[in-house]
């Protein structure tokens, strides 16, 4: 849970690294968030639900790009790669792969290694 919060403290920064970790477990909180609400409306047939779901997809839409940016920035990749998801099918395989690769050692252009800078509460 706290790296969930930690990336939306960092909601809309665009710059330095986050590790595969953050990225993951980030990412896993939305779909839960996501899945939840979506099966409440389903289940309950209910337009406040849906609405919820709606506010929910567009609330994280920009802390998702921010995590997925500087998640390619870890791997030494420009954040400009997030728009391969406008291939269709083939674009969010590609970005889902790119996001499974393993960081750069050390510093790299977007700043030093997450793994290896101290802690910042």
């Amino acid at each position: 849970m706290s790296w969930f919060i930690a990336a939306l403290k960092k909601y809309a920064v665009f710059k330095g690294r986050a590790q595969r970790k953050e990225y993951w477990l980030f990412m896993l909180f939305v779909y839960l968030i996501y899945g939840v609400l979506g099966g409440i409306g389903y289940a309950t047939h209910s337009p406040a639900a849906l609405a919820a779901l709606f506010i929910a997809l567009i609330g994280f839409m920009l802390p998702t790009w921010a995590v997925t940016v500087r998640r390619l920035h870890d791997s030494g990749l420009s954040g400009w790669m997030i728009l391969i998801t406008l291939v269709p099918t083939v674009g969010a395989i590609v970005l889902v792969v790119l996001c499974c690769t393993k960081s750069n050692e050390g510093a790299n252009k977007y700043g030093p290694n997450p793994k290896e800078a101290p802690a910042l509460a």
